[in-house]
């Protein structure tokens, strides 16, 4: 199977915020903003598995920056790691200034999506290339957070995550 490099998952995804889309504050629900981010990771994963993907896990969000009604918002996702069957989506979330078109970023989360058949069982996916210093960044967190989260679910003993270990000793 041909490993994929990150750019060819990228997925962006720009609108506008809308009325119905704002809490009592004028400021983007956290629940659109979340869909927003489900449906570019699904893109993501999907362009780099070719093969129907589900989402399996929401590993991070941080809500750094409320997103004002009329802002443009740009979701922006790639993945960052693959593993067997399984994918880490990394997204980050842009607003842009209406007035300056200067981009800020608001937001970001990790998804985790897993490849499958048409009957539902998972399927292997292509490795993943990272180009960039930022995604070999992404792609070597991504089996700190993978060994972290297989520690904490009691599928994997704290002395076989060799990537965590390797946080605290020399």
């Amino acid at each position: 199977m041909r490993a994929k490099t990150p750019s060819e998952s990228r997925t962006v995804m720009t609108d506008l915020v809308l009325p119905s889309e704002t809490n009592p504050l004028n400021n983007l629900f956290g629940g659109e903003l979340l869909a927003r981010m489900d449906r570019a990771a699904s893109i993501s994963a999907r362009r780099h598995s070719r093969r129907i993907t589900v989402t399996a896990s929401v590993n991070h969000v941080a809500f750094n920056r409320a997103v004002p009604l009329g802002s443009v918002v740009t979701v922006e996702a790639a993945v960052s790691r693959a593993f067997k069957t399984s994918m880490e989506i990394f997204i980050d979330v842009w607003i842009e200034d209406r007035f300056t078109g200067e981009r800020t970023k608001a937001n970001e989360a990790i998804y985790t999506f897993v490849a499958v058949d048409d009957t539902g069982k998972p399927t292997e996916v292509p490795p993943l290339e990272p180009e960039t210093d930022l995604e070999k960044e992404r792609f070597a967190a991504a089996l700190r957070r993978k060994q972290l989260s297989l520690v904490l679910a009691g599928k994997m003993k704290p002395a076989e995550a060799t990537e965590l270990k390797a946080l605290f000793t020399s």
